[in-house]
């Protein structure tokens, strides 16, 4: 069930992305004058993508990046007795992923090549040699401006206050990436707080990287074998620890509040927000997944609403899918996804490498 779960965060992320990547930047209205009084009913073709579905954007890009980075920092603890370089790992991941923004493909980018220059010293190979990686999706201006510089987070330092890269931002560049530092087995509170630290790679603002390291929470709670309420609730106790937590707090307490009225419209989920930042990207996520039994309806609600389409339907897509496993997302769906059969590979490797001796 283990493997299914980490299939089924990874598949269903990518899922509730390439659902909401063609309707990112669409209001409401637009959205149903488009495709139906009932908006998206399914995959429908991206923008710029020559009529192709089920394309993946930077928030499934990064994801996956984050997947090899905690992948790699697992396997030098477990296989060389290295612990502590788990952030820096992420870093170098991060790196690797920023170049399929800036360069035209592998054999343009030095750190896919085995032997490549540069001041790049971590991993080369894996994703960063795979081309079709090597696509703009409109990425977070933080992200990019962020990953700029090279900050590694100390593992040790207090979370709360306004981290060194972009102070000010809470987008929700840095929760969308988020889920797989929750699928390591670790306990919730050691995943949030790797969440929370390396979201500070490109966000500083406490409420940031809090929304990231609650939903790694979440994931690490719901992997365990809790339900999703029962995550978000012991997440919300774990929140409470941390000076400057009400704003990622409020905004999940609302989603639960909001999914107990039941009757989920898209116009009662922007009660929410637009989810252009972090918490409301989190919140909209948790409520679709609490306010709608079936898989199927909950993505449709987190993508059908005036905002950031793509990253409140990757979120959604992280927790139902953590919570049912591969084989309970819809199989049409996930087979037209962009990249579908290298996800699936990686979310296996990174369950091997998790299960314990």
């Amino acid at each position: 069930m283990y493997r299914a779960r980490v299939r089924g965060c990874l598949l269903g992320g990518a899922v509730g992305d390439a659902l909401g990547y063609p309707v990112e930047f669409s209001s409401l209205d637009r959205i149903r004058a488009a495709h139906g009084p009932h908006g998206v009913t399914g995959l429908v073709p991206s923008p710029g993508g020559a009529g192709a579905v089920g394309l993946i954007s930077d928030d499934t890009q990064m994801t996956l990046f984050t997947v090899e980075g905690v992948r790699q920092a697992h396997e030098r603890e477990r296989h060389k007795g290295i612990g502590g370089g788990w952030s820096r790992m992420v870093r170098w991941a991060y790196a690797r992923w920023l170049e399929t923004q800036l360069r035209t493909g592998p054999e343009d980018s030095e750190v896919a090549r085995p032997t490549g220059g540069g001041s790049y010293a971590g991993p080369r190979g894996g994703l960063v040699t795979e081309r079709w990686l090597y696509a703009r999706r409109a990425p977070g201006n933080a992200c990019l401006s962020g990953l700029a510089q090279d900050f590694v987070p100390d593992p040790e330092a207090e979370l709360g206050r306004p981290g060194p890269v972009n102070s000010d931002s809470k987008g929700c560049g840095a929760v969308m990436r988020s889920a797989p530092f929750g699928l390591t087995r670790t306990d919730p509170g050691t995943a949030f707080s790797m969440a929370a630290r390396c979201a500070q790679m490109t966000h500083g603002h406490p409420t940031g990287y809090y929304a990231a390291g609650a939903l790694a929470a979440i994931v690490a709670h719901i992997v365990a074998g809790d339900s999703v309420e029962g995550a978000v609730l012991r997440t919300l106790r774990l929140l409470a620890r941390y000076p400057g937590h009400e704003e990622t707090t409020a905004a999940l307490e609302q989603a639960l509040d909001l999914a107990a009225q039941g009757s989920p419209t898209p116009e009662r989920l922007e009660r929410l927000g637009g989810g252009w930042i972090a918490e409301e990207a989190l919140a909209i996520g948790v409520y679709s997944a609490l306010a709608v039994p079936r898989v199927a309806d909950a993505l449709l609600l987190a993508v059908n609403h005036s905002g950031d389409s793509d990253s409140t339907g990757s979120v959604c897509g992280n927790i139902l899918g953590a919570r049912h496993g591969d084989h309970g997302l819809p199989h049409a769906w996930v087979a037209q996804v962009e990249g579908r059969d290298r996800i699936a590979a990686l979310a296996d490797d990174l369950a091997a490498e998790c299960v314990p001796d």
